[in-house]
C-alpha cells in the first residue's frame, strides 16, 4: 500500500510470517483484524510465507496465495485457506483452486501458477529471509525490527504488536 497523500501520514509495517495450513496463523487472525481495524492504512500488514515441513501442501499454499495476490486478493485468499486447514489438508491442491474460484479470482490462473512454479522464487525468498532473521514457527510477527514469536503461545503478541506500532506511529 502507498500513502497517496502528500501529507506526512505516519506509517508502520508488521510482516507476518504464516503457513497456510497452520493452525495457529488461523487462531492469529483474530488478532490481525483487530489490528487492521484499529490502524486501517497506518498498519501495512503484509504476508510473508514460512512454509513448514510437516504440513504436505503449505509450499503450494503460499503459491497459491501470491497468485491471488496478484489478482488482487491475496489476504481474502490467505484467510480463506487458513479457515479450511484440516481441508486443505485432505484435499491440497484441488481445495487451492476451489477457493479461487469461491472468491472470483481466476481459478485456472491459480491452477496453472502452482503447475508452472512461477511463485517459487518469492515463496523461497521468503522463507531463506525469514530463516536469516530467526524465524522458526508460524505465526510469527517483526514489527520495528523486533521478532515476535507466536508458533508457541500467542497470547499477548497483539498488545506488544500495539505497543510498537504505537510508538513507530507516534514518529
Amino acid at each position: 500500500m502507498s500513502d497517496t497523500n502528500t501529507g506526512t501520514t505516519a506509517r508502520a509495517t508488521l510482516d507476518v510470517w504464516c503457513e497456510l495450513q497452520c493452525p495457529d496463523c488461523r487462531t492469529a487472525l483474530t488478532d490481525l483484524r483487530a489490528l487492521r481495524d484499529h490502524y486501517g492504512d497506518r498498519l501495512d500488514i503484509r504476508l510473508r510465507h514460512f512454509p513448514l515441513e510437516k504440513h504436505k501442501h503449505s509450499y503450494a499454499a503460499a503459491q497459491a496465495a501470491e497468485e491471488a495476490a496478484e489478482q488482487g486478493k491475496g489476504w481474502p485468499y490467505a484467510e480463506a485457506v487458513l479457515a479450511r486447514v484440516e481441508e486443505l489438508a485432505a484435499r491440497g491442491e484441488e481445495l487451492l483452486v476451489e477457493v479461487a474460484g469461491e472468491l472470483g479470482l481466476d481459478a485456472e490462473e491459480v491452477d496453472t501458477a502452482l503447475i508452472d512454479g512461477r511463485h517459487l522464487l518469492i515463496v523461497d525468498a521468503d522463507q531463506a529471509e525469514g530463516k536469516a532473521i530467526g524465524v522458526k514457527g508460524t505465526p510469527t510477527y517483526v514489527i520495528g525490527g523486533e521478532l515476535l514469536d507466536g508458533s508457541k503461545d500467542q497470547s499477548g503478541l497483539r498488545s506488544r504488536v500495539e505497543a510498537i506500532a504505537d510508538r513507530l506511529l507516534a514518529g
